[in-house]
């Protein structure tokens, strides 16, 4: 059987960053590779599959990232 729970923050309680675990890791994660030419995939790559704001997200080293307002 399921239990589905709700959580209801006030406005004040919302979080306004992520957290990004890569800035604690003790050794940095490898780069995607691109699957025609197996090289580190650059930003360049994944623009065409995703928002540049989420492609800085994805390879920051920062510890904490603002959550943009649209979200």
């Amino acid at each position: 059987m399921s239990v589905s729970k709700n959580i209801l923050l006030d406005e004040s309680e919302l979080p306004q960053s992520y957290y990004n675990i890569q800035a604690d890791m003790p050794n940095p994660t490898l780069p995607p590779l691109h699957p025609g030419t197996k090289q580190p995939i650059g930003p360049d790559d994944l623009a065409a599959l995703f928002p540049m704001e989420l492609i800085k997200q994805e390879v920051s080293k920062e510890r904490r990232i603002e959550i943009p307002d649209e979200v």
